[in-house]
Protein backbone atom coordinates (compact mmCIF):
# COMPACT_ATOMS: atom_id res chain seq x y z
CA UNK A 1 0.00 0.00 0.00
CA UNK A 2 0.96 3.75 -0.70
CA UNK A 3 1.67 5.66 1.99
CA UNK A 4 -1.52 6.33 3.22
CA UNK A 5 -0.30 10.10 4.66
CA UNK A 6 0.51 10.87 1.15
CA UNK A 7 -3.46 11.37 0.34
CA UNK A 8 -3.60 14.60 2.56
CA UNK A 9 -2.38 17.89 3.70
CA UNK A 10 -3.06 18.48 7.51
CA UNK A 11 -3.10 21.87 9.21
CA UNK A 12 -0.60 21.34 12.13
CA UNK A 13 -1.33 24.63 13.92
CA UNK A 14 -5.34 23.80 14.31
CA UNK A 15 -4.12 19.95 14.99
CA UNK A 16 -1.80 21.27 17.70
CA UNK A 17 -5.09 22.98 19.17
CA UNK A 18 -6.85 20.05 19.93
CA UNK A 19 -4.36 18.57 22.13
CA UNK A 20 -5.48 16.89 25.10
CA UNK A 21 -9.49 17.10 23.98
CA UNK A 22 -9.76 13.89 22.59
CA UNK A 23 -12.48 14.97 19.88
CA UNK A 24 -15.02 12.70 18.34
CA UNK A 25 -14.95 12.12 15.05
CA UNK A 26 -18.04 11.93 12.75
CA UNK A 27 -17.85 10.89 9.00
CA UNK A 28 -20.87 11.59 7.10
CA UNK A 29 -20.07 10.54 3.55
CA UNK A 30 -22.48 11.37 0.16
CA UNK A 31 -22.70 7.94 -2.34
CA UNK A 32 -24.42 5.42 -0.40
CA UNK A 33 -28.12 4.83 1.40
CA UNK A 34 -29.55 8.23 2.35
CA UNK A 35 -33.11 7.67 2.75
CA UNK A 36 -34.71 11.26 3.72
CA UNK A 37 -30.88 12.44 2.98
CA UNK A 38 -30.36 11.63 6.52
CA UNK A 39 -26.37 11.42 6.03
CA UNK A 40 -26.02 14.59 3.84
CA UNK A 41 -28.58 16.93 5.70
CA UNK A 42 -26.89 16.22 8.97
CA UNK A 43 -23.26 17.06 7.73
CA UNK A 44 -24.80 20.31 6.45
CA UNK A 45 -26.54 20.80 9.80
CA UNK A 46 -23.67 20.53 11.82
CA UNK A 47 -21.82 23.02 9.63
CA UNK A 48 -24.88 25.55 9.37
CA UNK A 49 -24.61 25.88 13.34
CA UNK A 50 -21.59 24.93 14.40
CA UNK A 51 -18.14 27.40 13.80
CA UNK A 52 -15.56 25.32 12.00
CA UNK A 53 -12.30 25.23 9.98
CA UNK A 54 -10.75 22.97 7.52
CA UNK A 55 -8.17 20.93 9.09
CA UNK A 56 -7.10 18.37 6.69
CA UNK A 57 -7.89 18.30 2.95
CA UNK A 58 -7.41 14.68 0.99
CA UNK A 59 -6.47 14.84 -2.64
CA UNK A 60 -9.62 13.76 -3.78
CA UNK A 61 -8.15 13.65 -7.57
CA UNK A 62 -7.12 10.47 -6.52
CA UNK A 63 -9.87 9.05 -5.38
CA UNK A 64 -12.85 10.15 -7.27
CA UNK A 65 -14.55 8.58 -10.66
CA UNK A 66 -15.29 11.93 -12.54
CA UNK A 67 -17.26 10.12 -14.98
CA UNK A 68 -19.55 8.27 -12.51
CA UNK A 69 -19.85 11.75 -10.99
CA UNK A 70 -19.15 14.35 -13.08
CA UNK A 71 -18.69 18.15 -11.31
CA UNK A 72 -21.72 20.74 -12.66
CA UNK A 73 -20.92 23.45 -14.53
CA UNK A 74 -23.12 26.21 -15.34
CA UNK A 75 -22.92 27.66 -19.05
CA UNK A 76 -24.46 30.83 -19.83
CA UNK A 77 -24.75 32.36 -23.36
CA UNK A 78 -21.06 32.14 -24.37
CA UNK A 79 -19.15 30.65 -21.89
CA UNK A 80 -18.58 28.29 -18.83
CA UNK A 81 -19.29 30.83 -15.70
CA UNK A 82 -18.65 28.26 -12.78
CA UNK A 83 -17.97 24.44 -11.64
CA UNK A 84 -18.92 23.19 -8.73
CA UNK A 85 -16.44 20.27 -7.96
CA UNK A 86 -15.68 18.06 -5.15
CA UNK A 87 -13.74 17.97 -1.90
CA UNK A 88 -13.52 15.32 0.36
CA UNK A 89 -12.71 17.26 3.67
CA UNK A 90 -12.18 17.05 7.39
CA UNK A 91 -13.29 19.92 9.64
CA UNK A 92 -12.99 21.23 13.14
CA UNK A 93 -15.71 21.94 14.40
CA UNK A 94 -17.11 23.86 17.74
CA UNK A 95 -20.58 22.97 19.82
CA UNK A 96 -22.23 25.33 21.32
CA UNK A 97 -19.86 25.22 24.70
CA UNK A 98 -16.63 25.10 22.24
CA UNK A 99 -15.81 21.86 22.60
CA UNK A 100 -14.33 20.59 19.51
CA UNK A 101 -15.04 17.55 17.46
CA UNK A 102 -14.08 16.21 13.60
CA UNK A 103 -16.68 16.38 10.72
CA UNK A 104 -15.27 14.48 7.47
CA UNK A 105 -17.00 15.02 4.58
CA UNK A 106 -18.05 14.72 1.03
CA UNK A 107 -18.41 12.11 -1.27
CA UNK A 108 -17.10 8.63 -0.46
CA UNK A 109 -14.01 7.46 -2.56
CA UNK A 110 -14.83 5.83 -5.66
CA UNK A 111 -11.46 4.21 -5.47
CA UNK A 112 -8.27 3.09 -2.84
CA UNK A 113 -10.96 2.63 0.42
CA UNK A 114 -8.31 0.77 2.07
CA UNK A 115 -5.93 2.70 2.04
CA UNK A 116 -8.06 5.99 3.06
CA UNK A 117 -9.52 4.15 5.91
CA UNK A 118 -5.48 3.81 6.66
CA UNK A 119 -5.51 7.57 6.23
CA UNK A 120 -8.41 8.67 8.44
CA UNK A 121 -7.47 6.07 11.18
CA UNK A 122 -3.76 7.18 11.25
CA UNK A 123 -5.10 11.01 11.76
CA UNK A 124 -7.62 9.60 14.52
CA UNK A 125 -4.46 7.85 16.06
CA UNK A 126 -2.50 11.24 15.80
CA UNK A 127 -5.52 13.40 16.80
CA UNK A 128 -6.21 11.15 19.66
CA UNK A 129 -9.77 10.56 18.39
CA UNK A 130 -12.19 9.25 21.35
CA UNK A 131 -14.39 7.35 19.04
CA UNK A 132 -15.66 7.38 15.59
CA UNK A 133 -19.31 8.00 14.46
CA UNK A 134 -21.33 7.93 11.25
CA UNK A 135 -25.62 8.40 10.54
CA UNK A 136 -27.49 6.66 7.62
CA UNK A 137 -31.11 6.96 7.01
CA UNK A 138 -33.20 3.26 5.86
CA UNK A 139 -36.09 3.04 3.97
CA UNK A 140 -38.72 1.20 6.54
CA UNK A 141 -42.32 0.49 6.34
CA UNK A 142 -42.84 3.18 9.31
CA UNK A 143 -45.23 6.50 9.46
CA UNK A 144 -43.73 9.69 9.26
CA UNK A 145 -46.58 10.30 12.54
CA UNK A 146 -44.14 8.61 14.82
CA UNK A 147 -41.32 9.67 16.71
CA UNK A 148 -38.60 8.12 14.20
CA UNK A 149 -37.12 4.91 15.18
CA UNK A 150 -33.18 4.61 15.68
CA UNK A 151 -31.16 1.50 15.37
CA UNK A 152 -27.69 2.06 16.68
CA UNK A 153 -24.46 -0.16 15.67
CA UNK A 154 -20.69 -0.24 17.31
CA UNK A 155 -17.77 -2.28 17.05
CA UNK A 156 -17.73 -2.98 20.74
CA UNK A 157 -22.02 -4.40 21.44
CA UNK A 158 -21.43 -3.39 24.77
CA UNK A 159 -22.44 0.83 24.13
CA UNK A 160 -25.42 -0.95 22.17
CA UNK A 161 -29.03 -0.52 23.98
CA UNK A 162 -32.33 0.54 23.33
CA UNK A 163 -32.55 -0.92 19.33
CA UNK A 164 -35.79 -1.79 18.20
CA UNK A 165 -36.18 -5.51 17.93
CA UNK A 166 -36.53 -5.54 14.23
CA UNK A 167 -33.43 -7.26 12.65
CA UNK A 168 -31.10 -10.18 13.33
CA UNK A 169 -28.47 -10.53 10.39
CA UNK A 170 -28.33 -9.63 7.05
CA UNK A 171 -25.68 -9.42 4.37
CA UNK A 172 -25.60 -6.00 2.18
CA UNK A 173 -23.75 -4.23 -0.24
CA UNK A 174 -21.13 -2.02 1.91
CA UNK A 175 -20.28 1.79 2.21
CA UNK A 176 -16.49 3.51 3.00
CA UNK A 177 -18.37 4.55 6.41
CA UNK A 178 -19.25 0.96 7.34
CA UNK A 179 -15.93 -0.40 5.94
CA UNK A 180 -14.28 2.61 8.30
CA UNK A 181 -16.51 1.40 11.12
CA UNK A 182 -14.78 -2.33 10.55
CA UNK A 183 -11.29 -1.24 10.08
CA UNK A 184 -11.77 0.77 13.38
CA UNK A 185 -12.64 -2.32 15.36
CA UNK A 186 -9.93 -4.14 13.90
CA UNK A 187 -7.49 -1.52 15.28
CA UNK A 188 -9.14 -1.30 18.72
CA UNK A 189 -10.88 2.07 18.13
CA UNK A 190 -14.16 2.80 19.32
CA UNK A 191 -16.49 3.54 16.25
CA UNK A 192 -20.32 3.50 16.41
CA UNK A 193 -23.44 4.75 14.10
CA UNK A 194 -26.52 5.78 14.01
CA UNK A 195 -29.49 4.62 11.85
CA UNK A 196 -32.65 6.32 11.22
CA UNK A 197 -36.03 4.39 10.21
CA UNK A 198 -37.33 6.75 7.53
CA UNK A 199 -40.88 6.03 5.97
CA UNK A 200 -40.66 4.06 2.83
CA UNK A 201 -42.56 6.80 1.02
CA UNK A 202 -40.29 9.35 2.20
CA UNK A 203 -37.16 7.97 0.90
CA UNK A 204 -36.39 9.66 -2.21
CA UNK A 205 -37.33 12.89 -0.03
CA UNK A 206 -35.71 15.24 3.03
CA UNK A 207 -37.20 13.84 5.90
CA UNK A 208 -35.63 16.68 9.18
CA UNK A 209 -37.45 14.60 11.85
CA UNK A 210 -34.59 11.77 11.14
CA UNK A 211 -31.85 14.10 10.93
CA UNK A 212 -32.75 15.28 14.47
CA UNK A 213 -33.40 11.32 15.77
CA UNK A 214 -29.85 10.53 14.97
CA UNK A 215 -27.88 13.68 15.68
CA UNK A 216 -29.60 14.27 19.15
CA UNK A 217 -27.86 10.25 19.58
CA UNK A 218 -24.49 11.76 18.33
CA UNK A 219 -24.80 14.90 20.89
CA UNK A 220 -25.49 12.68 23.36
CA UNK A 221 -22.86 9.99 22.84
CA UNK A 222 -19.90 12.19 22.06
CA UNK A 223 -21.40 14.93 24.72
CA UNK A 224 -21.77 17.61 22.49
CA UNK A 225 -23.83 20.84 22.92
CA UNK A 226 -25.84 21.16 19.46
CA UNK A 227 -28.73 23.89 19.42
CA UNK A 228 -31.54 21.71 17.44
CA UNK A 229 -34.18 24.73 17.61
CA UNK A 230 -33.67 25.48 13.79
CA UNK A 231 -33.74 21.64 12.88
CA UNK A 232 -37.17 21.39 14.90
CA UNK A 233 -38.42 24.18 13.26
CA UNK A 234 -37.66 21.96 9.73
CA UNK A 235 -38.91 19.43 11.08
CA UNK A 236 -42.00 20.67 12.12
CA UNK A 237 -42.88 22.66 8.80
CA UNK A 238 -42.12 19.40 7.04
CA UNK A 239 -44.69 17.86 8.81
CA UNK A 240 -46.74 20.83 7.64
CA UNK A 241 -46.09 20.27 4.23
CA UNK A 242 -46.67 16.72 3.80
CA UNK A 243 -50.20 17.35 5.26
CA UNK A 244 -50.75 19.72 3.08
CA UNK A 245 -49.89 17.62 -0.22
CA UNK A 246 -51.28 14.59 1.09
CA UNK A 247 -54.49 16.09 1.39
CA UNK A 248 -56.68 15.33 -1.65
CA UNK A 249 -55.29 11.47 -1.27
CA UNK A 250 -58.00 9.47 -0.27
CA UNK A 251 -55.96 6.69 -0.01
CA UNK A 252 -52.77 8.20 1.89
CA UNK A 253 -54.25 8.31 5.46
CA UNK A 254 -55.25 4.46 5.23
CA UNK A 255 -52.19 3.90 4.15
CA UNK A 256 -50.08 6.11 7.40
CA UNK A 257 -52.99 4.51 9.74
CA UNK A 258 -51.88 1.08 9.01
CA UNK A 259 -48.10 2.17 9.55
CA UNK A 260 -49.37 3.51 12.89
CA UNK A 261 -51.09 0.51 14.13
CA UNK A 262 -48.43 -1.63 13.33
CA UNK A 263 -45.25 0.72 14.77
CA UNK A 264 -47.49 1.02 18.11
CA UNK A 265 -48.25 -2.68 18.42
CA UNK A 266 -44.34 -3.23 18.07
CA UNK A 267 -43.93 -0.02 20.66
CA UNK A 268 -45.91 -1.95 23.14
CA UNK A 269 -44.93 -5.74 22.21
CA UNK A 270 -41.31 -5.51 21.61
CA UNK A 271 -41.58 -7.14 18.34
CA UNK A 272 -44.68 -7.82 15.71
CA UNK A 273 -44.75 -8.40 12.33
CA UNK A 274 -41.28 -7.62 11.96
CA UNK A 275 -39.74 -7.97 8.55
CA UNK A 276 -37.41 -10.87 7.94
CA UNK A 277 -34.01 -10.36 7.07
CA UNK A 278 -34.02 -11.49 3.22
CA UNK A 279 -37.49 -8.61 3.00
CA UNK A 280 -34.71 -5.95 4.79
CA UNK A 281 -32.13 -6.54 2.28
CA UNK A 282 -34.54 -7.41 -0.73
CA UNK A 283 -35.57 -3.78 0.07
CA UNK A 284 -32.87 -2.13 0.45
CA UNK A 285 -31.28 -3.76 -2.59
CA UNK A 286 -34.68 -2.00 -4.34
CA UNK A 287 -33.88 1.23 -2.65
CA UNK A 288 -30.41 1.07 -4.08
CA UNK A 289 -31.74 0.09 -7.41
CA UNK A 290 -34.62 2.84 -7.80
CA UNK A 291 -33.09 5.91 -6.13
CA UNK A 292 -32.23 8.73 -8.78
CA UNK A 293 -28.57 10.26 -7.89
CA UNK A 294 -28.92 13.59 -5.83
CA UNK A 295 -28.59 16.75 -7.98
CA UNK A 296 -24.76 16.71 -7.18
CA UNK A 297 -23.96 13.58 -8.64
CA UNK A 298 -25.90 13.45 -12.06
CA UNK A 299 -23.99 12.48 -14.93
Amino acid sequence: MLDPRQLYSLDPDLAASLGGSRPALLHLLDGYIDAGSVTHQAAAYLLSVCEHEVLAEFDHDQLHDYRSRRPQLVFDTNSWVSLTDYSLVLHRLLDATGKPFLLFTGPEPDTQWNRTCAAVLGLAEQLQVSRLITVSGVPMAVPHSRPTLVTAHATDPAVVSGNPMWIDRVQLPGSFSHVLEYRAGQAGLLAQGFVAHVPHYLAQATFPQAVRAVLERVAATAELTIDFQPLAEQAAANLATIAAETSDDAEFPAVVAALEEQYDRLAANGAASLPTAEEIGAAVEQFLAEQDPPPDFRR
